[in-house]
């Protein structure tokens, strides 16, 4: 068994710093980093890229709506071609700097509110998914089990990389749940680990009414911004190894 273990980091902003980036680095595979939008600066951005270069990390754009305030977790309604814009400047800016520290951006993922609407709408993820083909087809998207930026992905040819997110909970139909409900967010690290060595085992999660669901993933992802996000994701590494899996970037997954 390969799994990619995947986080997102570089969620600072000037001289703020969210998160233990370096730390995480020495555990995670492949990292979505902030692209100056929800969060980062092209400072932090070109330090992320390198300090993750160095020790092999897969290098991806985590894109989201323009809202350091609300760090991208607010809705805003705006016209499709004008958000397919937005993801691709994110892109660029990313890709770009990547370039000049001699790397490639392997993969991208949609951030907060702009990942869950583009999730649950066909007639968004269309655009958002056309205009990442036509940056770059070779991009893998990270996204969530049973969504519409999946089936869009698949029209335009785009590779996904299923996700699972360790510390959200999920529907009964394979969706996240939204952060405005209550246990969507699951704070009890036992119970994170739990979910992790349950999916190892028999590929299944439990969904937030309890039921079984099947869950073929690469990925694993840990939110770097949240408390104890080192130890959590020290603790799955640790989960895979003791299973028989192996930590794998997720470039070399797909």
């Amino acid at each position: 068994m390969k799994i990619d273990l995947n986080a997102d980091i570089g969620e600072g902003f000037g001289c703020y710093t969210m998160g233990d980036d370096e730390a995480l680095m020495e555990i995670i595979s492949s990292a979505n980093i902030a692209c100056g939008f929800h969060a980062g600066d092209p400072v932090i951005m070109d330090r992320t890229i390198r300090l993750a270069a160095r020790r092999g990390i897969d290098i991806g754009a985590h894109v989201g709506f323009p809202d350091m305030l609300g760090f991208g977790r607010r809705q805003i309604q705006a016209d499709p071609h004008e958000l397919s814009n937005y993801v691709v400047y994110q892109l660029g800016a990313l890709s770009g700097l990547a370039r000049r520290a001699g790397c490639k951006m392997t993969h991208m993922s949609f951030h907060g509110a702009l990942g869950n609407m583009a999730a649950a709408d066909d007639a968004l993820a269309d655009p958002l998914v056309k205009a990442i083909a036509e940056f770059d087809p070779g991009l893998i998207i990270s996204v969530s089990t049973n969504t519409a930026i999946e089936r869009a992905a698949e029209r335009y040819g785009l590779t996904c990389a299923t996700a699972f997110l360790a510390d959200r909970a999920y529907d009964d139909q394979g969706a996240l749940v939204s952060r405005k409900l209550p246990g969507a967010v699951i704070e009890d690290k036992a119970a994170v680990l739990q979910r992790v060595v349950e999916l190892l085992q028999d590929g299944c999660i439990r969904s937030i009414s309890g039921n079984k669901l099947e869950m073929k993933v690469r990925q694993i992802l840990v939110h770097g911004d949240t408390g104890g996000a080192v130890a959590l994701a020290g603790s799955i590494r640790q989960a895979i190894a003791d299973a028989g899996g192996d930590v794998v970037p997720v470039s070399r997954l797909v």
